[in-house]
């Protein structure tokens, strides 16, 4: 069966089936011509993976993000971002970066965070004389935070997989390092910035302005501070965040903005749904995948073999950190969490390795992933946006790859750039 399975599953990326259907089929066709199971288990083990109450914060969250868009809360936090940093030089990138990381603390996902504000911050660039290719490229890599600050659908997922953590730790653990690619992102733009001489033509605004523009992003902002707070302070549980996160962008979005109206819902709601069957027809099938791999043996065999070569913590972390980033090359976060995680966690425990540490330096390999030939959905999300070649936008991409390689290295030697905030949160 595994044979089959891992055959037909590359056969058919290369093909170019989209993951989701490449993962079912593979399994289907495990199961039909390796095994005596019927295949009616196939679909079992699709329904048994989306059979959790914590992945309803999963559509919630995309439902929040899509209204916030809608409901100009996005315009009202890159306003706010730029004013700061926009009459600087490579402002209009300080503000890409900024704004990113904002509306990271909303809505869980990179490819949001690329297909919100990433979008019109790449317009914003373009007329403020930066690249097109450039913008889309610093709109590719702010956007891996979305994943990392929270709340974060991949950290919901990674949860379901190892018991040894809960969503409100990896929550916390994920601040410091999402704030760090932020940062790591921010320095990049400089550079490039101050080597092509990239400069702003807008004035700084004065006080009053600012002020009137701070204040107008204050009710957006609350959502950040309400999430986190909230999940912090043990008042409601992550997927009880979701549902209230959705009802504030509401809020804000028909009475304090006054930009959403009651015809616009139907779309807003109908391209949630969208996107959120994409991402659960993923888990669905790479639960089913998974499934094939535990009846075979893979992951207790894959185990034993680690455990015998007798690695450090650190060494297994580097080896670890080579099979995520090949892995991220050829498939999504989502389903590369729910196959690898039941295999490489038990091992990081047994060698006394922080759950949260390991935890974030899994999620942000796989998130780098998504920047990534030839499979990079975040590639493909803005050069739609961008409407540029992929090919245009991967060749601008190497100083980032850089900044985020650092931050990763980072987090994998410093493991309480990872465990401080939810050691400190209680958690």
């Amino acid at each position: 069966m595994a044979e089959i399975l891992f055959i037909s599953l590359f056969g058919l990326m290369i093909l170019g089936l989209p993951v989701a259907f490449a993962m079912a089929i593979s399994v289907f066709l495990a199961i039909a011509f390796g095994s005596s199971y019927p295949e009616i288990v196939v679909v079992k083990e699709m329904f048994s993976g989306l059979d959790s109450f914590p992945l309803l914060a999963v559509p919630f969250f995309i439902l929040a993000a899509e209204i916030m868009t809608g409901g100009a809360i996005t315009h009202t936090l890159l306003r706010f971002a730029s004013q700061f940093v926009g009459h600087l030089r490579g402002g209009l990138g300080y503000a890409n970066v900024i704004s990113s990381t904002m509306f990271a603390g909303i809505s869980g996902s990179a490819l949001a965070d690329a297909a919100g504000p990433g979008a019109m911050m790449i317009r914003m660039m373009e007329k403020g004389g930066y690249d097109r290719p450039y913008a889309g490229a610093l709109t590719i890599s702010s956007a891996v935070v979305g994943p990392i600050i929270p709340p974060s659908i991949v950290m919901i997922i990674y949860a379901l997989q190892d018991q040894e953590v809960s969503v409100g730790s990896l929550f916390m653990a994920g601040v410091v390092p999402g704030l760090l690619l932020a940062l790591g992102n921010l320095a990049t733009n400089g550079y490039v910035s101050w080597k092509r001489d990239y400069r702003s033509t807008e004035p700084r605004p004065s006080k009053a302005e600012m002020l009137r523009t701070t204040a107008m992003a204050l009710p957006a902002l609350g959502l950040i501070v309400l999430i986190v707070g909230g999940i912090r302070g043990g008042i409601f549980t992550p997927t009880e965040a979701s549902v209230i996160a959705v009802f504030y962008a509401l809020f804000c979005g028909m009475f304090i903005y006054r930009a959403l109206r009651l015809r616009d819902l139907p779309a807003i709601i109908l391209r949630a749904a969208l996107i959120s069957a994409a991402v659960l027809l993923i888990l669905g099938a790479a639960r089913a995948f998974a499934w094939v791999l535990v009846i075979e043996g893979v992951p207790q065999f894959l185990a034993e073999t680690i455990i015998s070569w007798n690695l450090s913590p650190i060494l297994f972390l580097l080896a670890v950190n080579v099979l995520m980033l090949l892995f991220g090359l050829f498939m999504d976060p989502l389903p590369g969490v729910m196959i690898l995680v039941p295999i490489l966690a038990p091992i990081s425990h047994a060698l006394g390795i922080a759950p949260d540490h390991f935890a974030i330096v899994v999620i942000v390999n796989l998130t780098l992933g998504l920047t990534t030939p030839p499979v990079g959905s975040l590639i493909f999300v803005v050069s739609s946006a961008a409407n540029l070649r992929p090919a245009t936008l991967i060749r601008e991409m190497p100083p980032f790859f850089l900044a985020n390689f650092i931050v990763l290295m980072l987090l994998t030697f410093v493991p309480v750039l990872s465990t401080w905030l939810p050691r400190i949160s209680g958690f």
